[in-house]
């Protein structure tokens, strides 16, 4: 892996927030983002259990990757990260406390564009301190029987993702695939609105477990046998698109910018977070040296 270059570290320039109700709990939750200072990183607050309650957003709080990404230990423990954390990763956003006051953020739509529209009317900072933007020499890849994922060297110097879809020829939801060039503009209109979806069969699997008990087929994209229920896709390949804004949260855990072509072939949170691992390992073996050599 090498290094490219820098760039400043951002953070927002005033407290917003947002409420909503929670996908997994049913809560009524009130989140809020606040400026933080230079090499803070994004830290989650549970409010509800105290100031000091925190959980920082890096590939080593990861807890788990079971239908969605959850950081910390219970009882300090924040699921569902994903989204927030693309949002932030998307607008270049590097250093923000969230506070929260549940175990998870608002469920919104399903996609990121609440959150886009909060952050993007907080405005930006520039900060003193640098953050690393780095892209590699080789291939990266985490694999498994049924998907994989992988960070390919750039031709240019732009972060790229695709994702192929493929559920089989029997799932309601259609083969389908994406790739996307990631800048804020175009993570905000291309990426940022896509929802959450799952198929009728499901949903009614999560709600036998208590989960999406006030989640409504209006809430997120449902896929039946003849597409959405009661709804309708923002984009021909919206679920293929949601994906990327996934992979977008879960490999801002590794903490750098990346530069290069992420491809991915049916992966999920798991498969995102192990990349995140390789890459953050990469970086800081590239990084170590360095750090040696200026105190020496």
């Amino acid at each position: 892996m090498k290094r490219i270059e820098y760039r400043c570290q951002q953070t927002i320039a005033r407290p917003v927030e947002l409420h909503g109700i929670g996908y997994l709990t049913g809560k009524n939750v009130h989140l809020r983002f606040r400026p933080a200072p230079a090499s803070t990183g994004i830290v989650f607050v549970r409010a509800d259990l105290g100031p000091q309650a925190c959980v920082r957003a890096h590939v080593d709080s990861v807890t788990g990757t079971a239908r969605r990404t959850t950081l910390g230990q219970a009882p300090i423990q924040v699921g569902l990260v994903e989204h927030v954390l693309a949002a932030l990763s998307g607008l270049r956003i590097d250093n923000c406390y969230i506070d929260l006051d549940a175990p998870e953020p608002p469920g919104f739509d399903g996609s990121a564009q609440a959150l886009v529209h909060v952050l993007r009317d907080a405005g930006s900072v520039m900060l003193p301190e640098k953050r690393p933007i780095v892209s590699i020499d080789r291939p990266i890849r985490f694999t498994t029987p049924d998907a994989s994922i992988s960070l390919h060297p750039a031709e240019g110097n732009e972060l790229r993702v695709s994702y192929l879809l493929d559920y089989g020829k029997d799932s309601p939801i259609p083969w389908q695939m994406c790739t996307q060039e990631i800048v804020p503009g175009s993570f905000a209109t291309q990426i940022a609105p896509c929802r959450t979806f799952v198929t009728e069969t499901e949903a009614a699997a999560l709600r036998q477990q208590g989960l999406g008990t006030r989640t409504t087929t209006s809430d997120l994209l449902i896929f039946g046998r003849k597409g959405p229920i009661d709804n309708r896709t923002r984009f021909c390949n919206e679920p293929a698109r949601h994906k990327i804004l996934d992979i977008l949260g879960d490999l801002s855990l590794a903490g750098c910018d990346l530069r290069g072509h992420v491809v991915a072939y049916r992966s999920g949170h798991q498969h995102n977070v192990e990349l995140a691992r390789l890459v953050a390992q990469h970086v800081q073996s590239m990084l170590r040296p360095m750090c040696r050599a200026r105190a020496a």
